[in-house]
């Protein structure tokens, strides 16, 4: 019997191994899990380069503004049956606009004018779709927290066309937005297109949020936008470096995440989140560790 049991374990484990391997690979062979994966690692990918200028021009709390304003035109778009990306882009412009103007016309701070348009556009959003759910059957959450699993192949052509459209911007564009980034004034100075590099820049952050909602919904958008960036401004040292490690950090975050959600029949939107505040904080707490030992040194 011992024998025989010696024998059969290599089979065994070969066995279970292989019937593991075959689970671990059937997300991939699943199509609305390949479409699911595309849209999470076109939106991370989206967000570590958006989210590195975001953070650098500390406009973190202007697109959480634009995020959340972006609600009522998805629930307008939805009732008269057009693409929710049409009214989500036009919300978030409006929300842009609005936010100025008040800046703009009044005494009161950016910061003020963007909590007082980000908590109406978001109350306003809250109510249409609670009004589109009762007679729809709409699930709410859907629009707070993602639904990735839903997407389409329409989904797809669209995110791959806003792909496209950013990546060109930025190619095209980046000297400039770099310049602009560190040093409006000079930018300004030298003769560069400031009115137009900041509106498109605010546009392409709404088309990145539109995409981002897709994958983790309107609530958690905001983690995807800025937890890669930051994480690639605790390492890098040049906006190059600070680009390409927030974007690896992102789509890594993002594949581990959807995997993940699958394998646990968890979340996935909170999942990918999750991955990449915990990327954060251990990196932070690492190079907090060496500041300190070096600092500690030097005395």
């Amino acid at each position: 019997m011992l024998i025989d049991y010696l024998f059969r374990l290599p089979l065994n484990i070969l066995f279970l191994f292989s019937h593991s391997f075959s689970s671990f690979l059937l997300p991939f062979q699943l199509h609305f899990m390949q479409r699911a994966f595309v849209i999470g690692l076109i939106a991370a990918l989206l967000a570590g380069i958006v989210g590195s200028f975001l953070m650098l021009q500390r406009l973190t709390l202007l697109s959480d503004a634009i995020s959340h304003s972006v609600l009522p035109g998805l629930a307008i778009a939805f009732s008269f049956g057009i693409p929710l990306i049409f009214g989500a882009l036009l919300a978030s412009i409006i929300s842009v606009i609005i936010i100025n103007w008040i800046r703009t016309e009044s005494r009161l701070k950016e910061d003020t004018a963007i909590g007082i348009v980000f908590a109406s556009f978001f109350g306003l959003g809250i109510l249409l779709i609670s009004v589109i759910q009762k007679e729809n059957k709409v699930d709410l959450n859907h629009f707070l927290f993602g639904n990735i699993l839903g997407i389409t192949s329409e989904d797809l052509q669209n995110t791959s066309i806003i792909l496209a459209i950013i990546l060109l911007f930025f190619i095209s564009c980046y000297r400039q937005l770099k310049c602009y980034t560190f040093d409006p004034i000079m930018a300004q100075t030298i003769g560069l297109p400031i009115n137009f590099l900041q509106s498109t820049f605010l546009i392409l952050v709404a088309l990145t949020i539109i995409v981002s909602m897709k994958a983790i919904g309107v609530i958690l958008v905001l983690a995807l936008l800025v937890t890669p960036g930051a994480t690639g401004l605790l390492i890098g040292k040049s906006l190059e470096y600070v680009i390409l490690t927030s974007s690896i950090i992102g789509v890594s975050c993002s594949f581990s995440g959807m995997l993940l959600s699958y394998l646990f029949n968890i979340p996935p939107g909170p999942t990918i989140v999750l991955i990449t505040s915990l990327i954060f904080f251990i990196l932070f707490l690492i190079i907090n560790k060496k500041d300190s030992t070096t600092d500690s040194k030097l005395f």
